[in-house]
């Protein structure tokens, strides 16, 4: 696309084009959080050099971000298929609007700096919508061309096949990463034409909706890593499924087990939980152990893990389906949620970036918060606090 047109045509076309758990995480913490503050960060993993005027073209569509509502009809499809968000939080949404004032991009030479800072309740939606905007302005920008319609139908209908083969059920989780809107699009409506018994739904509540399907997940790291701000490392992972349960119930019943590594979220993982919840989410670190840890955890309390599921999503495509379900085969339920490889596998590589919490404020001083994960690389925020988090929970080696 000529860079006039990719000044000119938005990106972001609806407020509900951003992942489901962003709006899940989002009533939660209007009712139990309210005057929270947040501070996010850009972390470019992957050194991407950015060209001349990046920032200014992002600053704009930023600013034409402020101009999206909640219509009428998307109201009506959350009422319908989320009943578990009420009509108080249906109110704010219809209310909200994004404020660019809350973003500060800069830019220095290739290089780019984005924060983010404001009340938790309302920053929270940022993240996934200005990642998709990086990605395909990223793309358009550079000249990074992808390959056409037809070869990504063909290579969707072939990644399908092959999870078909393998009798897995699946979700589409790629909406951060994605190449362009119109490749998530063209993705999705193969799946929802072809993919049933085995194709559940997408994290794209706004597509989810164009599609008549089911939006998918729950919560976040970022839920989480605030609770260890509020009440400390130790107890983090347990009380973040207190409340959550406390809001949503047996709804959304699918617990995040990594933010500060699996073997501490066992520890929170009590028996009371472990019923409770339908499932367990892994998103780093060696899945076979994994499947191997959950299964022993459930059969200590006793529980049958044939009664429960691990959704796995931690950068997957269908080598690793097949491996990872071959394992689970008869002892616990498997359902991948499949990112890049369905949004973005069209030439170009993927862009390697983030958009991290690093700050909190629970109540009257900001914290610095982290993300320890199961791999030393998907750690995110500030080192010292880091290396207190992990002294703190007897993680040292």
């Amino acid at each position: 696309m000529h860079l006039m047109k990719m000044k000119e045509s938005s990106i972001i076309w609806s407020l509900l084009d951003n992942d489901f758990y962003k709006f899940t995480m989002q009533n939660a913490i209007i009712k139990l959080f309210p005057s929270a503050k947040a501070k996010y960060e850009l972390i470019n993993r992957g050194k991407h050099s950015f060209p001349k005027n990046f920032s200014k073209i992002l600053k704009d569509h930023l600013k034409r971000m402020s101009n999206l509502k909640l219509s009428n009809k998307e109201r009506i499809y959350l009422e319908k298929n989320c009943p578990y968000l009420d009509s108080s939080y249906l109110n704010f949404l219809e209310k909200y609007q994004y404020d660019p004032k809350e973003v500060n991009i800069s830019q220095n030479g290739k290089n780019i700096q984005i924060y983010i800072e404001g009340l938790w309740s309302r920053t929270i939606l940022w993240e996934v919508p200005l990642m998709a905007i990086i990605s395909e302005l990223y793309y358009h920008l550079t000249g990074a061309k992808r390959i056409s319609d037809n070869k990504i139908i063909f290579l969707t209908r072939k990644k399908l096949a092959e999870y078909k083969k393998l009798n897995v059920k699946i979700g589409e989780y790629g909406t951060r990463r994605r190449y362009s809107y119109e490749v998530q699009k063209l993705v999705l409506k193969i799946l929802k034409e072809e993919g049933n018994p085995f194709f559940m739904g997408s994290s794209n509540v706004h597509l989810s909706q164009v599609f008549s399907i089911k939006p998918l997940g729950t919560h976040g790291h970022e839920w989480v890593m605030f609770h260890a701000a509020k009440y400390g490392f130790n107890i983090a992972d347990r009380i973040a499924m207190e409340n959550w349960f406390n809001i949503y119930g047996k709804n959304l019943g699918i617990a995040l087990s990594d933010t500060y590594t699996s073997s501490i979220f066992f520890q929170n993982f009590d028996k009371k939980l472990a019923n409770i919840f339908e499932g367990i989410r892994h998103d780093s670190g060696n899945p076979i152990s994994f499947i191997n840890d959950t299964i022993k955890h459930y059969n200590k309390f006793k529980i049958n893990p044939l009664k429960k599921k691990i959704i796995f999503s931690d950068n997957l495509d269908p080598h690793k389906v097949a491996n990872i379900s071959f394992f689970c085969k008869k002892r616990i339920n498997p359902f991948f949620g499949i990112g890049t490889n369905f949004t973005n596998d069209v030439g170009p590589p993927s862009m390697n970036i983030v958009i991290k919490m690093v700050k909190a404020l629970p109540e009257k001083k900001w914290i610095s918060v982290v993300k320890l994960s199961n791999v030393e690389e998907k750690s995110t925020g500030d080192k010292n606090m880091i290396f207190l988090a992990k002294k703190i929970l007897h993680l040292l080696s």
